[in-house]
């Protein structure tokens, strides 16, 4: 007689990357609608967290006026200039840290050494040596993103898996070709998480840097409403920051999708 098995239901789904397309909107609603009703009934001072009414409003008149604009826009250029040179840079020295046995063993060394000093520090020489206006700023960016961007883009090259390399050998690939065809594929998922971290730093240094010696941009501005107690701006600033990186994010997200379409 033969032995009735159960069926075992199918355990394949857990691991499985996904999103909730409403989960996000929901959250934002339920902050956003947490924060309001908290200004409302006095939980949160005026003076020092306005609602979010009072938020928009003051965006809404520095969109007006044209000077939002002009804040964004400087930001921008300062981050898009200082993130395409420091990625660029880091690109190059990360591929040949994970290719070339020379450059991984000086490499290494010298990028754990660099790595932790705060870019910002470094502010004050850049502009000793660039001056203070643009070029220091984009160079203090540049530095910033290029470490990230080396360890990310040398970690992901070195977990290419070797078994794929060797086959690309055996077949008679030259080592460009393994390089373009199967290293850089293999290495993708692991630079695009890099670039999420690598701009996130960009925004920060940015910031920071656009409070020494200048008027126009985000971190300007952001400085200019906390002198002067206008925390509806400054609030605004700092939601401005949080759009603009949800932005980044969101682009990324579109490069993921395009870039990782094998998967």
């Amino acid at each position: 007689m033969s032995e009735i098995h159960p069926t075992v239901p199918f355990r394949g789904r857990g691991f499985v990357p996904a999103t909730r397309r409403w989960a996000p909107w929901l959250a934002f609603i339920v902050i956003i609608a947490a924060w309001e009703a908290a200004s409302d009934t006095g939980l949160l001072p005026a003076l020092f967290m306005p609602a979010p009414h009072e938020v928009v409003m003051a965006l809404y008149d520095l969109f007006a006026d044209g000077r939002l604009v002009d804040h964004i826009a400087a930001s921008l250029q300062r981050i898009v200039g200082g993130w395409l040179l420091g990625s660029f840079a880091g690109l190059c020295f990360g591929f040949a840290m994970g290719i070339f046995v020379l450059a991984r063993s000086v490499g290494l060394p010298v990028v754990a050494a660099l790595f932790p000093i705060p870019k910002i520090a470094l502010l004050p020489l850049f502009i000793l040596w660039f001056g203070i206006g643009e070029p220091s700023k984009i160079a203090t960016i540049a530095l910033g993103v290029f470490f990230p961007t080396v360890v990310s883009t040398y970690s992901a090259v070195d977990n290419v898996p070797r078994n794929l390399i060797r086959m690309a050998q055996s077949f008679g690939l030259s080592t460009p070709a393994i390089v373009w065809k199967v290293v850089l594929p293999g290495a993708m998922p692991g630079i695009l998480a890099g670039f999420r971290i690598s701009s996130s730093i960009a925004l920060i240094l940015v910031v920071a840097a656009e409070m020494i010696g200048t008027q126009v941009g985000i971190g300007a501005f952001v400085l200019a409403a906390g002198n002067l107690m206008q925390t509806d701006q400054l609030v605004g600033g700092v939601v401005l920051l949080s759009l603009l990186g949800l932005t980044i994010s969101w682009l990324l997200g579109i490069a993921e999708r395009i870039l990782l379409r094998w998967r």
